[in-house]
């Protein structure tokens, strides 16, 4: 009988233990979960984390579906971990081995503008936790209590976010640079030359013959060309989850960089100064405002950096004859310096009969209503010209706790906590 009672206990001993384990299992696994959104890493793994995730990573080997800006939140979990710890030298060091490594992958990679693109965009989320982060007013009104809970404890990294603004400014203006070096050779052919408009292409201007030196250009370069080439670098912004204000700035200086080209070209270039020139050039910006509509970027301001090649397009389409044709043609053309409507008056060339040459009183008539204008002596436009590029503000909606590292960024040494 003791045996039974003794086996029957051990049994209920057994039972009871079996139920506590799996208790315990569920337990941990939901605390597994209750991650706090820091990276633990070692400070001899700085030299690994640089390699892997910011040297030997390629945009396209991101997973298409992670949040924008995946590595620079990954290192900013890093930040907070060295913030976590108090721990002034490895923080100040994993700062400086990242910003270094950034620096060394813009470099070796100076004319890809993949890579340029998702540095960019990577630096300036790298920026922008550091300030949403950081525990100041401006910023921690943006985040939900959740967010406000990972702020750094112990340090401030203000002086850190100035040096990541200069190289990020340093990161946009190469990456403009190398997009502008891409299309800039597509913009005459594309936008002056090649003529879309039927009726156009057999007419040429009377004693002038089509420089053969452009032929092959033209056959080549079309206005399709040109909106492919913006196509292809939008879409690339897009995938590298460039932030939308940002994105908006790199297309405005292209626009403007198009509309500058085209127009130094038609100052130099008497052969494209006639009416019909003027319907194709209109014709050509009229697609790239519908590019602009179909992706949603009215609000570029990118429209507005047309307007004096749109003014010079009106310019050789409007009758030039009477009082009144001048009176219209100084309110019109208020985008246009003095210089640069003379220009293309005195260059207009009809290319039949039924078009009129500019006569020279209608040109100094001209000349007199725009005496009052103050604008420089300057004909060409400066297309070397940038404007000022500002990182607006924008906080990340990710939080933390929820950020998990693919396998393909090779970050297996680092402990997600």
């Amino acid at each position: 009988m003791k045996d039974r009672i003794i086996k029957k206990l051990e049994d209920q001993i057994k039972t009871l233990t079996k139920t506590i384990e799996k208790g315990d299992e569920i337990h941990v696994s939901a605390l597994s979960k209750e991650y706090i959104g820091m990276m633990e890493y070692k400070r001899e793994d700085e030299e690994r984390i640089v390699q892997n995730l910011i040297l030997d990573l390629k945009p396209r080997g991101v997973v298409v579906n992670t949040i924008p800006g995946l590595p620079a939140h990954i290192l900013f979990m890093c930040v907070r971990y060295a913030d976590y710890l108090n721990d002034a030298d490895m923080l100040k060091s994993f700062i400086n081995v990242t910003i270094d490594g950034i620096k060394q992958a813009v470099k070796e990679n100076s004319e890809d503008f993949e890579m340029l693109s998702f540095w960019l965009s990577n630096t300036y989320y790298f920026l922008n936790c550091l300030k949403q982060y950081s525990g100041e007013e401006e910023f921690m009104k943006y985040n939900t209590p959740r967010q406000n809970k990972n702020c750094l404890k112990h340090f401030d990294l203000s002086e850190y976010r100035q040096v990541l603004s200069d190289l990020a400014i340093r990161i946009y203006h190469q990456f403009i640079l190398v997009m502008e070096n891409n299309i800039q050779h597509m913009i005459v052919p594309g936008m002056l030359e090649y003529e879309s408009l039927q009726g156009i292409s057999g007419l040429k201007p009377t004693g002038f013959r089509k420089r053969s030196s452009s032929i092959d250009d033209t056959d080549t370069y079309t206005m399709t060309s040109i909106l492919q080439q913006l196509s292809y670098f939008y879409s690339t912004m897009c995938q590298n989850g460039l932030d939308s204000e940002l994105l908006k700035q790199a297309v405005k200086q292209l626009f403007f960089l198009i509309g500058a080209v085209t127009l130094n070209s038609l100052f130099l270039r008497k052969d494209m100064c006639s009416c019909r020139k003027g319907m194709q050039i209109r014709c050509n910006i009229s697609y790239l405002e519908e590019w602009l509509k179909d992706k949603n970027l009215q609000s570029s301001s990118a429209k507005e950096t047309l307007e004096p090649l749109s003014q010079a397009a009106w310019l050789l389409q409007v009758k030039k004859i009477t009082d009144d044709d001048a009176k219209e043609i100084c309110e019109h053309c208020t985008s246009l310096s003095t210089v640069q409507i003379v220009k293309i008056l005195n260059s207009y060339t009809p290319i039949d009969d039924f078009e009129k040459r500019v006569t020279p009183s209608f040109v100094r008539k001209v000349q007199a209503m725009l005496n009052n204008r103050e604008d420089g002596p300057q004909l060409m436009l400066d297309t070397k010209y940038h404007f000022q590029v500002t990182f607006p503000f924008t906080p990340s909606p990710h939080d933390l706790e929820m950020i998990q590292v693919p396998s393909s960024f090779k970050l297996g040494f680092l402990t997600r906590v």
